[in-house]
């Protein structure tokens, strides 16, 4: 790309144009994110990339994550390569990539320190119980916006698939692999009837 071509954008769906992130930028949004990501980046990394810069739509957000879940590591360091190599390609993936995960280590190595001479103290671990319940209630939070598009939807064998995953592995426990072998083709089953149902 040449000096003088225009900055690339993201095409937003149904919502207005944002221009894609430099580099720099999107090291440090990632930065923010993990260093604001407190029981985990998922809760600030959907705020940021879908309500504040608009960089995808809820939709995107929601696929580009579930793709991320089948992926091997951690499924907000898979969401950060992809959406960098999405946006500014191997570049981009690296400075998704450091910003998300450098501030953190760095922090978190300091703190195992601490931790390791004054881990016993019985106010650091009433500290910590109270973060533990913070941690949860974002996930909660985060996990009920996440499914608003497929409620607005209201596709009642997405919602069936839905409840089935959850009631399987949330409930009786079993397995996820051996359930995602069965809500994989499921779930594409759906996509593929509804776009049926669209085109004619």
């Amino acid at each position: 790309m040449s000096p003088d071509s225009p900055p690339a954008t993201v095409v937003v769906p149904n919502s207005q144009t944002a221009a894609a992130p430099g580099l720099l930028e999107l090291f440090m949004a990632f930065a923010k994110m993990s260093l604001a990501g407190f029981g985990g980046v998922l809760v600030f990394a959907r705020r940021a990339i879908v309500d504040r810069y608009r960089w995808m739509t809820a939709d995107e957000f929601n696929e580009t994550f579930a793709l991320c879940h089948f992926l091997p590591g951690p499924n907000i360091v898979n969401l950060a390569v992809v959406f960098g190599s999405r946006i500014r390609g191997l570049a981009g993936s690296v400075a998704a990539f450091t910003g998300l995960v450098a501030p953190p280590f760095l922090i978190v190595t300091c703190l195992a320190m601490i931790y390791a001479r004054y881990g016993d103290v019985p106010v650091l671990r009433r500290i910590l119980d109270g973060v533990s319940c913070a941690a949860a209630g974002l996930l909660l939070a985060v996990t009920l916006r996440m499914m608003l598009p497929l409620l607005k939807q209201r596709d009642p064998i997405a919602l069936v698939v839905l409840v089935a995953v959850f009631v399987a592995v949330g409930l009786l426990r079993w397995p996820l692999p051996q359930v995602l072998i069965v809500a994989v083709p499921a779930s594409l089953m759906v996509v593929w009837l509804g776009r049926n149902r669209v085109v004619s």
